[in-house]
This record gives C-alpha cells, sequence and structure tokens, in this order.
C-alpha cells in the first residue's frame, strides 16, 4: 500500500491529509497531534475514525491543514482520514457512515449585507 491522498473541509478549514503504513502517528502542519490540538475533545474528534475502525495503531496520518478556527480544522481532519480509510478498504464505509463522519457539514457563515450591521442584525431603528 502506497500513501493515500484524501481531502476533508469543514467552514473554511481545508485539510490535506496522507494516509500511509505505519504505527499510529498523526503529524499535523509538522507538529505531533497533541502539540498541535491541546484540548482532549479535539484529540478525540481527529482519532475518531481510526478507533471505530480499530486501526489506531495500523496507519500513520500526515496532515496539512489551514484556514478556519482549531475545531473546524479538527472537523476537516477527521472527514479526511474518514475518506481515506474507505479508499484502503471499503468495507470500514459501514462503520464510519451510521456514525456520521463520511458527511460533509455544509453549514458556513453568512454574509454580511449591507445596510445591516451583521447578517441578520439591523441597524437600530428610530421611528422618530
Amino acid at each position: 500500500m502506497e500513501v493515500v491522498h484524501k481531502i476533508g473541509r469543514r467552514k473554511t478549514a481545508v485539510a490535506r491529509v496522507y494516509v500511509s503504513k505505519g504505527n499510529g502517528n498523526v503529524v499535523i502542519n509538522k507538529r505531533d497531534l497533541n502539540n498541535y490540538l491541546t484540548t482532549a475533545s479535539l484529540q478525540y474528534k481527529v482519532k475518531q475514525p481510526l478507533v471505530l475502525t480499530g486501526t489506531e495503531n495500523e496507519y500513520d496520518v500526515k496532515v496539512n491543514v489551514y484556514g478556519g478556527g482549531v475545531t473546524g480544522q479538527a472537523e476537516a481532519i477527521r472527514l479526511g482520514i474518514s475518506r481515506a480509510l474507505i479508499a484502503i478498504n471499503e468495507e470500514f464505509r459501514a462503520i464510519l457512515k451510521p456514525e456520521g463522519l463520511l458527511t460533509r457539514d455544509p453549514r458556513m457563515v453568512e454574509r454580511k449585507k449591507f445596510g445591516q450591521k451583521k447578517a441578520r442584525k439591523r441597524f437600530q431603528f428610530s421611528k422618530r
């Protein structure tokens, strides 16, 4: 097996994920997972597809991620890893699909409208 390359996106974050045979190292932007994502919940999100498929010690994951915030980046990485695992073994789809890990979350920030303060908030209305 060679390197499998997949892309995951969430809001404005884009993660390019490279999965290869190894012993479970996760490197994000040339930094260790625990260094890049400091909270346990975000680390869990990134490792979730590997844990569900039982392959946390079989593959090395190298990620280039940019844009968005830390949560958006973590979820983009999760989608990329899930897509890569399915490219490696199609049987993982039955495990990952019910957990919702293959669905691209379409929610984006609504644009600001002219004549308003923000997307929905308006300037104060004065009757008199």
